[in-house]
């Protein structure tokens, strides 16, 4: 099975080798037709610490790194 790979925006660098990613998702709601936008938190694995604030990563699904941190960012 292939590897998840998301895009999203991160909110939070405070963590040594952590960062904390926003992928928001669009969908049409089923009843009112209407375009909804959901979010969902994700902490990642950032080796070098270089990610900051703001930055736009993919990130890509990986082994457990910790008991909440099952991704590991690829690029910007």
């Amino acid at each position: 099975m292939p590897k998840r790979v998301l895009q999203g925006l991160v909110v939070s660098d405070k963590g040594d080798k952590t960062v904390i990613i926003k992928v928001e998702r669009r969908f049409t709601h089923p009843i009112y037709k209407k375009t909804v936008r959901k979010s969902k938190r994700y902490a990642a694995h950032d080796e070098a610490n270089k990610f900051k604030v703001g930055d736009v990563v993919k990130i890509i699904e990986s082994r457990p790194f910790s008991k909440t941190k099952k991704w590991e960012v690829i690029d910007q």
